[in-house]
């Protein structure tokens, strides 16, 4: 193992990733950027540990202003897929030219554009760039182990409750967690529902290797929402 990744992994173990996106349709997106950057700052200045951040532009504009290792991702939908986190080698090509510390790609049983599994896109990143630290997406135990396999050195459970096989998931899974932590060769972050310290903490005990959390912490709408959702609950 070469020290750049040791130190990448001391880095980030046991700490705080932090997510910082907005899609399209939310109040922090703007065209030309600039906002995910200052929320980047904010995470650094407050003892975050590394950042997850979608598009180049994003990644590249956060890279200015924080020296944390991100993992970056390009979502973009395809027809005939349900896939849609860095799906195709393009996606990757384009992550890798921006210089991202790890590279994230959806690990779940859906099939790419072309018909390969996770595990086989993940074979042919790592083919074309062995270097590239690499965590894949999962939903379930099954797709966390086949990705492990090909070659992701991390696994996240970023996908837990949002596939078909895992619908109906709707709170972080510490059992999953500490499971995947005991049996899965790759390095284990927990992300996905993950709304309180509380829990963020609960996950580390389970057994993760680092965690992300964006929503609890960078998207006013949702914040907001679980609020205004608990004071019209106590009204009816």
């Amino acid at each position: 193992m070469d020290m750049e990744k040791e130190t990448l992994f001391e880095q980030i173990k046991g700490g705080l990733i932090v997510s910082c996106q907005a899609l399209e349709t939310e109040p922090l997106y703007t065209k030309e950027g600039g906002v995910m950057p200052l929320m980047a700052k904010a995470a650094a200045m407050s003892g975050a540990v590394g950042i997850r951040a979608n598009t180049v532009r994003d990644i590249t504009q956060i890279k200015q202003v924080v020296d944390l290792p991100v993992i970056g991702i390009i979502k973009k939908d395809y027809p005939g897929t349900p896939m849609y986190i860095t799906v195709t080698m393009k996606e990757v090509d384009e992550l890798v030219a921006c210089g991202v510390d790890i590279l994230a790609v959806q690990g779940t049983g859906a099939l790419r554009p072309d018909g390969s599994t996770s595990a086989q896109f993940i074979r042919a990143i790592k083919a074309k760039y062995p270097d590239q630290l690499l965590m894949a997406d999962c939903d379930n135990f099954e797709n966390a182990m086949l990705c492990a396999e090909a070659g992701a050195d991390f696994v996240g459970t970023t996908m837990r409750g949002y596939t078909p096989e895992t619908q109906g998931i709707n709170d972080i899974d510490f059992e999953f967690v500490h499971k995947l932590a005991a049996e899965c060769p790759a390095k284990i972050i927990a992300e996905g529902h993950i709304h309180y310290p509380e829990q963020a903490v609960k996950a580390l005990e389970a057994g993760a290797f680092a965690l992300v959390v964006g929503g609890a912490i960078t998207r006013p709408a949702e914040i907001t929402a679980r609020f205004t959702g608990a004071i019209n609950a106590m009204h009816k």
